[in-house]
């Protein structure tokens, strides 16, 4: 535990360097007592050590007591499972506090990431997408949050997959309250959960970019699904900007507010997607370890050689929420048939019922709209 008070009261001094910390750090731990007048010698000045010593006693013992349990593990910066990765990014967490799998730290990952407030078509691509990546061994990392962040981390438990959790509290104050049993489902399905916060830190709205930074960092790329201009997961995506990672974004419809993060992201050069091979095939030659070649589309490639029922009907079906009444219109029939015909589109996948209507969910190149637009 000599060793964690170190590293832990040492992140309270100010106004310090990153390399100059970890020097302070690595002087401390071979000695056999610290005292002021050490500390002095190490260059501190009365403030410093002031901080040093002010670090709380109770978070101290918390600590010590939380690492009792074999699945909590501290994770300082020269430990042997501190990611390479997230080494190589400015600003590096001097530790993490981890619970669950930390040899995950070690495996492929890829962040995926997107709005808290996302539409259906959000919610149905962070799940395809997710689980085909889960299934290629790479771990799905992102952020605990509401939305397509939840989305993702359940949709790779669902492929039995791996996940990983950043959060921006601390680990026994877990943030959002909603996600407490996606938490504690992560860790009892081998995934891991991390934070550079004490274990008490409670969730502030500085916490959540320095979180961001992290998710980025430990990733080989990052993969928006949903985001305006101003969202988390566009400030995720300039930080893999910054790290020299890939950057993924699924594109939306142009009326869309959700998916504007995501048409910037395109127009400044990152890789729009439309399937998980999109993105296995620009990872596989950089990272072996990625399943290659990509399984099979989960777009459908072979529908446009299958006949399909009221292929009219479903022409007139958009990415945006369309009503029964508009699609009846659209097309040219009465509503009762038109129910009756959805239902079927709905029960072979073709289209998904939401509040106030349809989505589309899949694509044929043989399906073109015949009939005006109402």
């Amino acid at each position: 535990m000599k060793e964690i008070e170190i590293w832990l009261r040492s992140s309270s001094i100010r106004n310090i360097k990153f390399q100059h910390r970890l020097q302070l750090i690595e002087s401390l731990l071979v000695l056999p007592h610290i005292t002021r007048d050490i500390l002095k010698y190490v260059n501190l000045t009365e403030q410093q050590i002031r901080q040093y010593y002010e670090f709380p006693v109770e978070e101290l013992l918390r600590t010590e007591e939380w690492l009792e349990d074999k699945n909590h593990h501290f994770i300082h910066y020269k430990h042997d499972a501190y990611p390479d990765y997230l080494k190589e990014c400015m600003a590096s967490p001097l530790y993490l506090f981890a619970s669950g799998n930390i040899k995950l730290l070690g495996q492929v990952q890829l962040a995926i990431v997107g709005s808290r407030s996302c539409t259906y078509y959000g919610k149905y691509w962070a799940k395809v997408f997710a689980s085909g990546i889960a299934k290629h061994n790479i771990a799905v990392t992102s952020g605990l949050a509401l939305g397509i962040d939840a989305i993702a981390h359940q949709a790779a438990l669902l492929a039995n997959g791996m996940t990983i959790a950043v959060l921006g509290s601390g680990l026994e104050n877990i943030y959002p309250r909603e996600n407490v049993g996606l938490y504690e489902q992560i860790i009892d399905r081998g995934g891991l959960a991390i934070s550079e916060f004490t274990l008490a830190t409670p969730p502030k709205g500085c916490h959540f970019p320095r979180r961001n930074r992290i998710i980025s960092g430990l990733s080989v790329g990052t993969l928006v699904v949903e985001g305006s201009l101003r969202s988390g997961s566009l400030i995720t995506a300039r930080y893999a900007l910054e790290q020299n990672r890939n950057i993924y974004a699924v594109p939306g419809s142009l009326h869309s507010p959700a998916s504007t993060g995501c048409h910037w992201l395109i127009q400044q050069g990152g890789l729009l997607v439309k399937e998980v091979a999109d993105i296995i095939e620009d990872l596989h030659l950089a990272h072996p370890s990625v399943l290659y070649p990509p399984f099979n589309s989960l777009n459908f490639a072979e529908s446009d050689k299958v006949p399909l029922p009221f292929a009219h009907l479903l022409a007139n079906v958009g990415d945006e929420v369309t009503s029964v009444d508009v699609v009846a219109e659209r097309a040219g029939q009465s509503v009762p048939d038109t129910v009756i015909a959805l239902l079927e589109l709905e029960l072979t996948g073709w289209i998904a019922a939401v509040p106030g209507g349809y989505v589309r969910l899949r694509r044929a190149s043989h399906v073109r709209r015949s009939n005006v637009f109402v």
